[in-house]
């Protein structure tokens, strides 16, 4: 259903009350009457416990490494002779001989094949 048609509780904003209207002045001075008495309630059984902050940051303590050097607190580099720039790894590359070729069976889906059956029936594969 539309949301124009649905009631006050599935907006996000929430309902908003208008002005309480009482059917006398006698029931205006009662439920004013009642709203102090709950307010003095309230505050003669307030908690007195302190509530904790949100804001506190909770302290880790992890584990001494292994490879941590005594003398200062930082760990033992893998290579100590390195001091410039870190060459990056060569780009992968497939050697092998299993896989002939790639086949394209539907928009974009990209299929290995390792046969030449396989080659041969991906081409005659309606799409």
């Amino acid at each position: 259903m539309s949301m124009h048609l649905e009631g006050p509780w599935l907006s996000k904003i929430g309902k908003k009350r208008g002005k309480v209207k009482y059917k006398s002045a006698e029931a205006k001075r009662q439920a004013e009457e009642l709203a102090k008495e709950w307010e003095s309630l309230k505050n003669k059984y307030k908690s007195t416990t302190t509530v904790r902050s949100k804001s506190t940051v909770a302290t880790t303590h992890a584990p001494k490494s292994l490879t941590e050097s005594a003398d200062n607190n930082k760990p033992k580099s893998l290579n100590s002779w390195v001091t410039g720039a870190v060459s990056s790894k060569p780009n992968q590359m497939y050697t092998g001989d299993m896989v002939k070729g790639i086949t394209v069976m539907h928009k974009s889906c990209l299929q290995p094949v390792f046969t030449e059956q396989e080659a041969i029936d991906a081409a005659h594969m309606r799409r």
